[in-house]
């Protein structure tokens, strides 16, 4: 049985991470394979990627600063080195296939490896495809997405509609909300709102919770709050006193966090859009301001337009997250309605179905 060796490359946040390992796994799963990650150096990848049991390079590539056009003279630096020392990964490793999912290393390494004749498949997480994934799509077998619509960006017949991979432990979960609430010590029966700011925390959503936490509390509703590191002191001492609010700055058994929600607030990375499309989970969606193309405000808008969820723009956060999650915690038919929409846009066993485009092109040879 051939033993094929496949390069993944991406990262940066979760967002790109999760999908990268859960792709793996699904190729782990169906393939005798040998597996090599590549990141960027001093990224969370270079962490989550080994501790999920594989071996992964860095590069030293970052992005470009949008705001200080000088500073770019050391990102181009970097972005050389990067590109030298990925053909030599490549030339090391001799993959049968390059897969790249978004991040600043998939550049330089999904190019060095189209360079070398590789064949690379792309995963493009965002409704609004990003720079990297747009400049490698020319050479690119196959690209795998999670919207509709997206020959805007992309040759139409490279195009596989497959989704976003979650995390498997989410589909596997078998606690109901009652249990899952019991075991963050909260009421099994009271609702209960789940605030998620990503991987990093997100200062809008949290400085939203600070002013108004209290008026949640009074009106009977429990919170789960993730507040990322950097502002736990805050979120604790808002919370002080208060009974049925769960302060933590980072949450390990997400499974158990989403199965005890009434309602989601969370920012609108991919990632966190596809589960909650296939968990079925009524949410606000505040996106991040901070990320290029502002493309999670496109996210956000694929599902607001269709009723799946209600977008409250970053910049009205701190006036109007609180009263929406309120009015929609009270309003049960509407929950309901959220639900049913929000899970016809999910697509699931997207690790099996690009595991599938990866394997059509490992035997075309």
């Amino acid at each position: 049985m051939k033993k094929y060796k496949i390069l993944i490359s991406g990262g940066g946040t979760g967002g790109h991470i999760f999908p990268a390992l859960s792709i793996a796994n699904a190729l782990k799963r169906r393939l005798n394979a040998d597996i090599l990650f590549v990141g960027a150096d001093n990224r969370m990848e270079m962490e989550r990627i080994p501790a999920a049991g594989y071996p992964i390079k860095g590069l030293p590539v970052v992005g470009f600063n949008r705001k200080n056009l000088l500073k770019n003279i050391s990102v181009l630096f970097k972005l050389r080195k990067s590109l030298n020392m990925a053909r030599k990964i490549v030339d090391e490793f001799k993959p049968d296939i390059a897969i790249g999912v978004g991040g600043y290393c998939s550049g330089p390494t999904l190019k060095a490896a189209q360079r070398r004749g590789v064949p690379t498949l792309l995963q493009e997480q965002n409704s609004y495809a990003g720079v990297t994934n747009k400049l490698l799509a020319k050479k690119a077998e196959k690209i795998c997405v999670a919207y509709e619509n997206m020959e805007r960006f992309f040759p139409a017949d490279k195009i596989i509609l497959t989704g976003n991979p979650i995390r498997k432990d989410l589909l596997d979960h078998a606690k109901s909300p009652e249990e899952a609430r019991h075991s963050f010590g909260l009421d099994p029966n009271r609702p209960t709102i789940l605030v998620i700011g990503g991987s990093l925390g997100a200062l809008t959503m949290n400085e939203s919770l600070e002013q108004e936490l209290r008026r949640l509390n009074e009106a009977g509703l429990q919170v789960i709050w993730q507040t990322g590191k950097s502002f736990i002191d805050r979120a604790k001492a808002a919370a002080k006193g208060m009974k049925g609010v769960v302060v933590t700055p980072f949450i390990s058994d997400m499974a158990s966090a989403y199965a005890a929600a009434s309602v989601v607030a969370s920012r609108a990375g991919a990632g966190s859009i596809s589960e909650l499309e296939v968990l079925g989970k009524p949410c606000v969606l505040v996106p991040s301001p901070n990320v290029a193309e502002d493309h999670q405000t496109k996210n956000a808008r694929a599902l607001s337009d269709r009723g799946a969820a209600i977008l409250v723009a970053d910049a009205d956060a701190r006036t109007q997250l609180v009263d929406t999650l309120l009015q929609l915690a009270s309003d049960p038919e509407r929950l309901e309605e959220m639900k049913k929409e929000i899970s016809k846009m999910a697509l699931p066993s997207a690790d099996d179905k690009i595991a599938d485009e990866v394997i059509s092109i490992l035997n075309k040879d």
